[in-house]
């Protein structure tokens, strides 16, 4: 569980100075200084690989209970501004930078990086060799980690560390969800109805569909398959989101009923585990997963490599040599990351060959770029209408 101070107001509290420490749960410590709010913080360590886009970064919930390093060493120089947050909030558990903006430099900046983690009282650390930290968890995996500021003891930080809960077994959706359910209208002619389950969702995915003529009612993790049916949907979305598949069942179960009833499905990151659970194949963790925004994706459907924005530490284990008969239908692998052979997406088509579902592992709605497979939404909206 993460622990920060209470989170001050940057206009009364001055900047957080100081020592600060970094201790992983192996043991290897970090010394730099305190950038953030002031306290002690744990959470899993990943690393981010996106030059840009630290504000979409900061505020996605499937970052909750993680902390982030980033790997580019200059972060914050075009600081934070009222309009690529995500959501209501910034989810990681902690930040590590090497080299933080003194001054950002953008029209659009409305405060400093360093302000908005300590309103939101989120702990980090500055000054490290995140080159270094970066190499090490692709060399030993993601593990706990724990960053203090007033902690100057590394052995004792260590100790904390090693009590803290661990990813694997963590059913974090429920703690990310919106609790009420809400509508996002669609941009010009409604043309469609979608149910999405927020199980982390970020603001752009409900936009991109609202900019295809889609009414996109939102529903809580914890809704039901009679919550979905009742907003008399075309289709249905899951959502980005975090902790591990294996423990989520409630909407796997969902998510089975709705393609019993032949609902067409899209799923997107958390989505795409949980639809390939439902389909019967297992998930397991990463080593230190893919967390940036270059990532390359073959399409196997259309040929294409696309350069894609990813967030996932955990991945289906389905066979790529083939398809899979399923009770819903025949599933197959549809994406590939070229850069380790990850399952990257799946689909579903009926005996007669026709697509049923499809979900892919990274984000076509990518609001810090790249925007290579915004079509996946045109290729919802057809499956849909088709299905009409």
């Amino acid at each position: 569980m993460t622990t920060t101070s209470s989170s001050p107001s940057p206009t009364s509290t001055p900047v957080t100075t100081g020592p600060a420490i970094l201790v992983l749960e192996d043991g290897r410590t970090f010394h730099g200084e305190a950038f953030g709010a002031a306290g002690e913080t744990f959470g899993e360590a990943v690393f981010n690989t996106g030059m840009t886009g630290y504000q979409e970064t900061l505020t996605d919930p499937s970052y909750h209970r993680q902390v982030v390093v980033m790997t580019s060493p200059h972060v914050g120089n075009t600081g934070i501004n009222d309009d690529d947050p995500e959501s209501r909030r910034i989810w990681v558990a902690g930040y590590v930078v090497r080299d933080p903006a003194r001054v950002p430099s953008s029209w659009r900046s409305r405060r400093t990086l360093d302000d908005e983690l300590r309103e939101h009282g989120v702990v980090g650390i500055s000054g490290v060799d995140t080159r270094a930290l970066t190499r090490h968890l692709r060399e030993r995996g993601a593990m706990r980690v724990g960053i203090s500021t007033t902690e100057t003891d590394p052995a004792a930080l260590l100790a904390r560390v090693r009590s803290s809960a661990e990813m694997t077994g963590s059913e974090l959706a429920s703690e990310v969800s919106t609790t009420e359910a809400y509508v996002v209208p669609a941009h010009g002619e409604k043309r469609l109805t979608v149910a999405a389950l927020d199980l982390g969702i970020k603001g752009m995915t409900p936009h991109r569909m609202a900019e295809r003529g889609i009414e996109v009612h939102v529903l809580p993790a914890t809704a039901t398959l009679d919550d979905v049916l009742a907003v008399r949907p075309d289709g249905l979305f899951y959502s980005n989101g975090p902790g591990d598949p294996a423990a989520t069942t409630h909407q796997v179960e969902l998510l089975q009923g709705a393609l019993e009833r032949e609902l067409p499905y899209f799923g997107i990151c958390f989505g795409n585990q949980l639809f390939g659970r439902a389909l019967g194949f297992g998930t397991y963790k990463l080593r230190y997963g893919h967390r940036g925004i270059n990532q390359p994706v073959l399409d196997r459907t259309t040929g294409k490599v696309e350069v894609t924005a990813h967030n996932h530490g955990f991945a289906v284990d389905a066979p790529l040599d083939g398809p899979t008969e399923t009770p819903f239908g025949r599933a197959e692998v549809s994406h590939v990351c070229l850069n380790d052979d990850v399952v990257e997406g799946l689909e579903l088509r009926s005996p007669r060959g026709e697509l049923r579902a499809f979900s892919v592992q990274y984000h076509p709605e990518a609001a810090a770029g790249p925007h290579d497979a915004a079509y996946l939404f045109d290729r919802f909206v057809t499956l849909i209408t088709k299905d009409a």
